[in-house]
């Protein structure tokens, strides 16, 4: 198990030393950041001398390590359009996401699951084919469409939620959250309902088709032939062996939301990392934009990590093989 933990983790920093490299050469290849933090009355002299109090002139590999280094103390910069530091920004901006991205990872597994279940068991029930009519829709539709048609709906025809903005929030010091306040929750509703309808679709459909699979299966005929209920033959011997394959994607998708909630931050001007990053392109703003790449990248490395180790402890076949 240890030596599980220490390959995934050693190939864990070898992707963020990937990731920095590219966030870097956006520093490196994607305009000149000198122009982009002084004036047009500024001296060529004055240019250089900046340049080299920066570090520009050093070697490839000295930037990038110096890039690395003070990336890991979590220091990676200062934003070229507002003036503050990279991570203040961020700071700022994380509870946000975070607080979108694991209500809508709620909502996708306490539903997507259970959906797929019952569509795999009552395969030809009127509530299984409108579970599937609504997977298709929302697969099918963009998300941004998904969270315009919301507003329009619930936002400016009824009035029931608002159409934008994050409400009232709660300072805690180090974190600011919705989750202690009505208008926080009114704002939550329909940027996690939109993110979450394509992931809790993808897992419905995974659930129901690993699950169907697995109850063709032999030792599956074996214990309804050696008479046990069907109740224990769906949720304790079925239901096991489809989370194993389910497990893995179900990672991946949980940390695509928050790498994909951009659309759904601009759709709602929810004030997260996604409408940071949006707005930071308009302003060619490198630094946010390379500290919201390693950010997310991180994230990907800790949800990847931790899906591994669940693969690990559901798959009996991984521990014998001691992989």
């Amino acid at each position: 198990m240890l030596s599980f933990i220490a390959r995934r983790v050693f190939q864990s920093v070898f992707v963020m030393l990937a990731v920095g490299l590219i966030a870097f050469g956006m520093f490196r290849y994607v305009g000149d950041p000198i122009n982009n933090m002084v004036g047009q009355d500024t001296t060529l002299e004055q240019r250089a001398e900046l340049r080299k109090q920066l570090g520009l002139d050093d070697p490839f590999l000295t930037q990038y390590w110096r890039f690395i280094g003070k990336a890991a103390q979590g220091d990676f910069g200062m934003s070229y359009r507002q003036r503050r530091p990279v991570s203040e920004l961020i700071e700022s901006r994380l509870p946000a996401t975070l607080e979108l991205s694991l209500v809508s990872a709620l909502i996708a597994l306490f539903l997507g699951i259970p959906m797929g279940i019952y569509t795999a068991l009552k395969r030809n029930g009127f509530l299984s084919r409108s579970f599937m009519t609504l997977s298709l829709i929302g697969i099918s539709l963009p998300t941004f469409l998904i969270g315009i048609l919301m507003i329009l709906f619930f936002g400016v025809l009824l009035r029931w939620l608002p159409s934008f903005g994050r409400g009232e929030v709660v300072d805690l010091g180090w974190w600011t959250t919705g989750f202690l306040t009505k208008s926080g929750w009114q704002s939550l509703i329909m940027p996690a309902i939109t993110l979450a309808l394509f992931q809790m679709t993808l897992i419905m459909r995974l659930v129901r088709s690993e699950m169907l699979e697995v109850l063709q299966t032999d030792f599956i005929k074996f214990c309804r032939a050696r008479g046990l209920p069907e109740r224990s033959i769906h949720f304790r011997h079925a239901l096991k062996n489809t989370l194993v394959p389910v497990i893995t994607i179900t990672g991946l998708q949980l940390g695509s939301i928050i790498a994909f909630s951009i659309i759904t931050e601009t759709v709602f001007q929810w004030p997260g990392m996604g409408l940071l990053f949006i707005q930071s392109i308009g302003a060619v703003d490198i630094p946010v934009m390379a500290a919201y790449l390693l950010l997310i990248a991180f994230f990907f490395v800790i949800i990847n990590l931790i899906v591994d180790l669940l693969y690990f402890a559901v798959d009996p076949r991984l521990r014998v093989q001691k992989t």
